[in-house]
């Protein structure tokens, strides 16, 4: 029979996140139950809950940054026991047999495109999924993560399920390391993280932004230098110098005046996701020196265990500010203002004491 659970859900796109019951499935025979400890709160949780990208469902419950431990497993399940500590990132299942998935890219699945831990297709209980603003969660054995993180940490490790394989899948996959100068656009939530791995990995790290005031910050977190993106000098400065540009920005700005600092054979790919296009760049950026303008879409399940490790490795967490559950719409209205370094993330004890 499937179990009650609590949980904050925006019924539309107009109306604030509030309590909400939904229902769970029982284990399956391949399924991992997870009591949610933490959940972070990423961006993509505030356009979807607001309908600011089409194609929300409601009730939306969001969540993708899933911290918890499991209660129960199913009998199939090998990975896992009862009181393991373990993560959900953005997905739950993908079809499991195209190529992308062959290769441990379920994110670019291309049969069904991956299930999201919220918002997507429910394979099992018909609907559609619901997030980890939640007491628990019931998730298939692959889609499950092993933290291995000391107990004191674990709030701050709920962000790397998506901040964190965000910006390391990029790095990773660019095979940035020792000896190249590498700069981060944008130092929010995914830049923060962008700027720990890429100094964690080796490389010689800028943040750009257009906060002078982030200087200290970007320092602290292991820059070399903030290179002010709206000071011309500060920028022709660097030009033809970047191996390799993290582009996290999600709003439209000038492609061109990035792409112009990269050496021949240099790369800038964007993570994020604006509301409508960015303008156009020169193709004569590209053209004369071989530069290249990329994307990435979070990781795979692989890669993302993968970061996971490396974060543990290295001794990286998001920085975070801990809420709690009914504080979520405050932190909806401040995240748009930029208003937090650099990650909300939500003690889910207050749900379940609510």
């Amino acid at each position: 029979m499937p179990t009650p659970a609590k949980a904050y859900a925006a019924q539309s796109a107009d109306a604030a996140l509030a309590p909400f019951s939904l229902e769970r499935r029982d284990p399956q025979a391949d399924d991992v139950a997870i009591d949610i400890l933490y959940c972070g709160v990423c961006h993509s949780d505030l356009h979807t809950a607001r309908g600011e990208w089409a194609g929300t469902l409601y009730p939306c419950v969001p969540g993708h940054e899933i911290v918890g431990r499991v209660t129960a497993v199913g009998d199939a399940v090998t990975k896992y026991q009862v009181g393991d500590v373990v993560g959900v990132g953005c997905m739950v299942d993908s079809c499991g047999h195209c190529a992308s998935c062959h290769d441990g890219e379920e994110q670019y699945c291309e049969t069904t495109g991956f299930v999201g831990t919220y918002n997507g297709p429910d394979p099992v209980m018909g609907g559609h999924t619901f997030g980890g603003y939640s007491d628990h969660i019931v998730v298939k054995e692959g889609f499950v993560l092993k933290i291995n993180h000391e107990e004191a940490d674990l709030a701050a490790v709920a962000p790397l399920l998506c901040a964190g394989i965000t910006t390391y899948s990029p790095l990773r996959h660019w095979k940035v390391g020792p000896g190249q100068k590498v700069g981060i656009v944008g130092l929010g939530g995914l830049g923060h993280m962008g700027v720990k791995i890429a100094a964690a990995m080796g490389a010689e790290v800028y943040v750009f932004s257009t906060s002078p005031n982030k200087a200290e910050d970007a320092k602290r977190l292991g820059a070399k230098e903030l290179i002010v993106s709206k000071d011309a000098d500060q920028m022709a400065a660097h030009a033809n110098s970047f191996d390799f540009i993290l582009n996290t920005v999600a709003a439209p700005h000038d492609l061109d005046a990035f792409l112009v600092l990269l050496k021949r054979d240099g790369t800038m790919t964007l993570v994020g996701v604006p509301d409508s296009p960015h303008p156009s760049p020169s193709v004569g950026n590209l053209v004369f020196r071989r530069r290249s303008l990329a994307g990435s879409l979070i990781g795979g399940i692989a890669e993302t265990q993968e970061m996971l490790d490396f974060c543990h490795q290295h001794g990286l967490t998001a920085d975070i500010e801990m809420i709690a559950m009914d504080e979520v719409n405050t932190a909806y209205d401040r995240m748009q203002k930029s208003d937090v370094k650099y990650r909300f993330v939500i003690d889910m004890a207050t749900l379940k004491q609510g």
